[in-house]
Formats: C-alpha cells, structure tokens, sequence
C-alpha cells in the first residue's frame, strides 16, 4: 500500500486491536488509573472469571503492556499487575485515536 492510502485509511483502521478486545480495554482503562492492584480486584471491576482474566492479562503481559509481580503476603500468594510505560504509551495513543475517530461523527 502506497503512503498516500495510509493516509487516506480511517483513522480506526490502524487501531490497537490488543487493547481494543472488550475485556482487554476493561483491564487497560482500570489500571490506567491506578498504581498497581491484584487479581481480585480486577476480577470484581470487569466481571471476567479468574480463567478468563488470566488469559487476557497473558495477552497483555506478552504485548509488554502490563507487568505481573508475584508474591507472598504473609502465608498468602498475591499477584500484583501495572501498566508499563509501554502499556500507558499505547493505552493513550488508542484513547487519542477513539476520541478523535469518534468525535468526528455528527450527533
């Protein structure tokens, strides 16, 4: 594809399609707003079950989007997930993108 239709795509052609999975951009927009938090609290927030989250926090972790930090709290195994730089660069880069892209339409 030449340069010109680059630029001529619609501006949510090129979107992250990681983060644009509905249970993905629960999680993203979640931890885009805090520091770090654990499974359960994600679990509670997005309503996924405990299978399905990790698979979709795998997907994230491999993209380089979110670190998972696992540890002891006492006697007690505790998973604790953030954004990297990474992750918050690409979740603001897709935000700009959707504002843009869904701004334009008429009301």
């Amino acid at each position: 594809m030449s340069e010109q239709n680059n630029l001529d795509l619609h501006p949510l052609a090129d979107i992250d399609r990681v983060i644009h999975s509905p249970a993905r951009l629960m999680v993203m927009s979640y931890l885009y707003v805090v520091d770090s938090t654990d499974y359960l609290f994600l679990m509670r927030l997005t309503g996924l079950t405990w299978g399905n989250l990790a698979s979709h926090l795998s997907v994230l972790e491999r993209q380089g989007y979110i670190e998972i930090e696992k540890k002891f709290v006492g006697k007690k195994p505790q998973s604790m997930i953030r954004l990297t730089g990474t992750g918050r660069t690409s979740f603001q880069q897709y935000k700009s993108k959707m504002q843009g892209a869904l701004g334009e339409l008429p009301d």
